[in-house]
């Protein structure tokens, strides 16, 4: 006699955005596995009270009281008394600990997860990651957290998702190496000597994904890849010599792990999103869908190796895997505000590498014990990474002058 399983219960932290549609899309196609308990959901109030009107999540979290009261307004003037409004970190903080809750998909992007995501750890969910800030800033407390707990991290972000699914095939201590792959982004044939004049425009249009304008311009630079290789690290509890980067550029193969006996798997599968939400969802499960992988596509598979003077955010990457604590922290801190940067116009692409190496120069590698520790350093490493946009600005003015 078949069983119906008791539907998980869920939060998604970061509901309006990219993977929170697609975790909604997936408890849509599985209402029999999957249920929605709380949701945070951000600066969106227009998308929040839709899903509000659609899931009745018992508690959601906007990113302000005014936000709040917005959304409050609205679920009053639809007749709906029975969903809590909540804001701010200790909202989020509400949303992933309810006791309800089976399973929390962490998908807000930066560092404003991370308390949240921490919790949750603490609470003892079971946690899809889809946000890779909060490994590169945390995963020293997340893990040891997570140890201590028992509690399962599934990576949602594609190419850790598909580690996951590789490393199935065989234990740890038979891994040699793990590869992620990597677009190459727009730039990996333009030549060095255009870098310097490359716009905005440019920086945003990636050759394969459709993404948020900073994960965008990471992908650009390859900083992408490199926070993903600290948190390969962190989740794989493998040294950064073992987590290789290998350009390609048709984006079929998401990653790879190569074994000691020389064997290679790969995993392969659409470009959908909704499938690694899928599979931390329904893991150690595999669930029948209809997202279907086309052996056509695979009629040819480029790889090179990523060229450092191109990526120097990649090299900064590992040398910061390497040192561990603070400097992963101050990484991820100072591209973010480069980023911001460029974006408004500020600096050329070119500085985004170079304010992140003055941003690890300057700041000492430490290693925070707690969560607001990691948040004092990552408030420090912003700091610093403005001071030094202030100073080459200062600097370029003079030299005009």
């Amino acid at each position: 006699m078949n069983t119906v399983p008791t539907p998980k219960r869920i939060a998604i932290l970061g509901s309006t955005g990219s993977i929170g549609h697609s975790t909604l899309s997936i408890v849509e196609s599985f209402p029999e596995r999957y249920s929605v308990v709380s949701l945070a959901a951000g600066r969106n109030v227009e998308d929040a009270l839709a899903q509000c009107l659609r899931w009745r999540p018992r508690v959601v979290s906007m990113a302000d009281a005014q936000l709040a009261d917005a959304l409050q307004r609205k679920l009053n003037a639809n007749g709906i008394k029975d969903i809590e409004v909540v804001y701010g970190s200790a909202g989020t903080i509400r949303v992933a600990t309810l006791p309800d809750v089976d399973f929390v998909v962490s998908a807000i992007v930066g560092v404003a997860g991370l308390e949240a995501t921490y919790a949750a750890v603490q609470a003892g969910k079971t946690i899809g990651l889809a946000n890779k800030e909060c490994l590169v800033a945390a995963g020293e407390l997340i893990i040891a957290a997570a140890r201590e707990k028992n509690v399962a991290l599934l990576p949602i972000d594609s190419e850790h998702n598909a580690v996951h699914q590789c490393m199935r095939g065989g234990t740890r201590q038979e891994v040699r190496n793990i590869w992620l792959t990597a677009s190459g982004g727009p730039f990996r044939n333009m030549p060095l000597a255009e870098f310097e004049h490359i716009t905005v425009e440019q920086a945003l249009k990636h050759p394969t994904w459709v993404m948020g304008r900073r994960i965008t311009v990471d992908s650009a630079t390859m900083l992408n890849k490199g926070l993903e290789i600290i948190e390969a690290c962190r989740l794989f509890d493998v040294p950064a010599s073992q987590v290789k980067v290998t350009v390609h550029p048709q984006s079929t193969i998401h990653s790879l792990v190569e074994f000691v006996d020389g064997s290679i798997l790969a995993q392969l599968s659409v470009t959908d999103m909704r499938l690694p939400v899928l599979y931390a969802l329904s893991y150690p499960e595999r669930v029948p869908s209809d997202l279907n992988f086309d052996l056509k596509s695979l009629s040819q598979l480029d790889f090179s190796t990523p060229d450092f003077e191109r990526f120097p955010c990649l090299r900064l990457a590992y040398e910061a895997a390497e040192a561990g604590g603070s400097a992963c922290i101050a990484l991820n801190a100072a591209d973010e505000v480069a980023v911001a940067a460029f974006l408004n116009g500020v600096i050329p692409f070119t500085s985004i590498p170079r304010t992140i190496e003055a941003v690890l120069t300057r700041m000492p590698v430490t290693h925070p014990a707690t969560i607001p520790a990691v948040l004092e350093a990552d408030a420090e490493a912003r700091s610093v990474a403005r001071e030094v946009l202030s100073s080459a600005a200062s600097m370029a003015t003079t030299t005009r002058i």
